[in-house]
């Protein structure tokens, strides 16, 4: 996700370049890929630490606003008054936009957005639009108003043709029957993909797709003139083989070897390391088979890679220099994992596992879409600490584990990973009770029984993490005073 400035954009280049690395990794899993058969949308958003995440919850409404203001951008368009509920993790500064992820009340999620980049030739046939569709826009005017994952590509690639794309994104959608995710291309143009049932693909700000059938309505969807537009400007050149989204319309230079590569290629091979890739060379495949099914453990795991115990392992090194970007990093101001199980009701079956903050040295909680409600410190906090605010009891912790890394982070991870757990037996045996009290006819104790679980669970989190907070300040004030200890004779 990348930072919008100002109403006037003036730090974005005029090629339509980086303005900062301000960007994220998404990691999307079929269901025949994964080893409970749900379908996975994750992406972890890396931006600013002091950009402080709230929870947010909105109900449905016959009455909702018949226009979209941008506070973070000069974007405006017009809105159905009719809207579904959502939630959202919103920058504590915008709960308007700026949403991220979550789900609507019909069973749709959305993660909004991986930000990638046009290449500047495609950029000077198709410009981005200064007050077009950017980032910050792109949840808050498509989740609320869609009823299927294929419903949300349709909108959003209406829009990005009708107001014209103000940067590069990503985006990703989610039902209880496909995964789709569309990256744009220049000013106008896209192009959405449904993801295959029996692969993953991952992807760090950089577009990957590649293959492009026209024809194939079931499994593509794209701007109408997609190639024509690329063949007429020079972008693509049918005498040279098969049309390529990417070679056509994408970014591809020095900078992505070390910032994008590597991502791709450390991930790729934690799931698949027989595919042996090049991390110099962008010969990833865009779909990849896992050695074994994948489960929410090995999301979590692959959220939080950084090169583990490798040269490349800028913690392990204390190297805030190191040239290969990982994918868990200080900044990150949240990672979710969107999981759609349909065989359960939509309430509990539709799930975000959220970390706040850097996941490696954060814990994933469980949000389920039949909540309504969270303890009131996730709603609180801006960029400076607090006590009373979830997002900063997190982040102490995280700041405490950065402080002296090798001697530190091994107990947060030890405490995390044993909460972690714990909440995922508590959720099994939730899960079942609730399912048998909707089947026996009583759906408000199932709900109930729902939101207890949900305030305990989230509250116990804050519990651990100011005790772990108080147990890391202890350590390190022991060991200041052994660095300076100035003891007499």
């Amino acid at each position: 996700m990348e930072e919008q400035h100002n109403k006037s954009n003036i730090n974005r280049p005029a090629d339509g370049g980086e303005r900062k690395a301000t960007q994220c990794t998404t990691i999307i899993v079929g269901e025949k890929q994964t080893a409970d058969g749900s379908r996975i949308l994750a992406r972890s958003e890396d931006f600013d630490a002091l950009r402080t995440k709230n929870f947010i919850v909105c109900e449905d409404t016959e009455n909702g606003p018949e226009e979209f203001v941008a506070a973070d951008s000069p974007f405006r368009c017009p809105l159905p008054k009719k809207a579904l509920g959502y939630t959202g993790l919103p920058d504590y500064q915008y709960h308007n936009e700026w949403g991220s992820a979550g789900w609507n009340t019909a069973g749709v999620g959305e993660s909004s957005t991986e930000t990638i980049f046009s290449s500047p030739e495609a950029l000077k046939a198709d410009p981005y639009v200064e007050n077009g569709l950017s980032e910050c826009c792109t949840y808050n005017t498509v989740l609320p108003y869609i009823t299927t994952a294929r419903e949300g590509v349709e909108r959003l690639g209406a829009m990005i043709e009708k107001y014209g794309s103000a940067e590069g994104f990503g985006i990703g959608f989610i039902d209880d029957k496909e995964i789709w995710y569309l990256e744009n291309a220049g000013g106008h143009r896209w192009l959405a993909c449904r993801m295959p049932a029996d692969k993953y693909f991952v992807t760090g700000n950089q577009s990957r797709y590649r293959k492009y059938d026209p024809n194939d309505k079931e499994n593509f969807l794209a701007s109408a003139d997609l190639i024509e537009f690329a063949e007429k400007n020079g972008l693509y050149d049918p005498k040279k083989g098969p049309f390529d989204f990417h070679e056509a319309y994408s970014k591809d230079d020095i900078a992505d070897t070390t910032y994008n590569y590597p991502r791709v290629w450390g991930l790729q091979g934690m799931f698949s390391p027989a595919l042996n890739n090049d991390v110099t060379k962008n010969t990833f495949p865009v779909y990849a088979e896992a050695d074994h099914k994948l489960s929410i453990a090995d999301l979590r795991r692959a959220f939080r890679f950084h090169y583990d115990g490798t040269d490349h392992d800028p913690y392990l090194h204390c190297n805030g220099k190191e040239p290969y970007r990982p994918v868990s990093i200080f900044r990150t101001t949240q990672t979710h994992i969107l999981q759609n199980r349909p065989w359960l009701p939509k309430e509990i079956g539709c799930l975000t596992y959220v970390a706040e903050g850097m996941a490696d040295l954060g814990v994933f909680l469980p949000l389920y879409q039949g909540v309504h409600k969270f303890p009131e410190a996730y709603y609180l906090g801006d960029e400076k600490c607090s006590d009373n605010s979830a997002y900063w009891t997190f982040r102490k912790v995280m700041a405490l584990g950065m402080v002296n890394y090798n001697a530190y982070a091994p107990i947060i991870k030890e405490t995390y990973a044993y909460l972690e757990k714990e909440n995922d037996q508590r959720q099994k045996e939730m899960e079942e009770d609730y399912v048998g009290l909707v089947k026996s006819g009583h759906p408000m104790a199932a709900h109930d029984l729902l939101q207890d679980f949900s305030d305990r669970t989230l509250s116990h989190a804050l519990e651990v993490a100011h005790d772990l907070e108080n147990r890391l300040f202890t350590r390190l004030t022991a060991d200041i005073q052994k660095e300076y200890l100035f003891h007499g004779a």
